[in-house]
């Protein structure tokens, strides 16, 4: 990259440490920079754009390389509520120590799906009070239909109207 071939040995250095170790003062002594000058140059640095880009590019791989994304992290949950995970434990035997590979058990089963469905909870619970909500619109609506069409028949014998503090007008 551009950024990375303008960067001088003690700049790339500097950079490096300040990704392995998070404290620019420490990156900068490690770099080879003076310990008098190393908190200001440390700054200066960070706020190099080649400098800050080469950083930023470097946490990038190692991000995508070694954090675990969400699809991995519901893929793993999966085989492990499915059991298709093993582990391998050791065992204290007779004849010494035994190493076993071992499924999860039901509880560890248990809690992954739980964790799977954590995720899912939301989406089908904004469904299911869509669908509640649906529901009670469309009983609204048939209740309005019928009431018209008894006041369209004059049948209205059976329509009480309740005021706001739920007394009849007849009260």
């Amino acid at each position: 990259m551009m950024n990375k071939r303008r960067l001088t040995p003690k700049q790339k250095a500097f950079a490096d440490h300040y990704i392995e170790l998070g404290n620019a003062t420490q990156a900068a002594i490690k770099a080879g920079y003076s310990k008098k000058t190393a908190a200001v140059i440390a700054t200066e640095n960070l706020t190099k754009p080649n400098i800050k880009a080469y950083i930023d590019e470097k946490m990038e791989e190692i991000s995508s390389k070694r954090i675990m994304g969400a699809v991995e992290a519901m893929e793993l949950l999966t085989s492990i509520a499915r059991a298709e995970e093993v582990e391998e434990v050791v065992l204290a035997t007779e004849s010494g120590v035994k190493k076993v590979k071992k499924i999860p058990d039901i509880r560890d089963r248990q809690r992954a799906a739980e964790e799977l469905l954590k995720r899912y909870a939301v989406s089908q619970s904004d469904k299911l009070q869509e669908d509640m909500l649906k529901a009670r619109i469309d009983k609204t609506k048939a209740e309005t239909d019928r009431i018209n069409r008894e006041v369209d028949t004059g049948e209205t014998e059976n329509i009480v109207i309740v005021n706001e503090w739920g007394y009849t007008d007849e009260n």
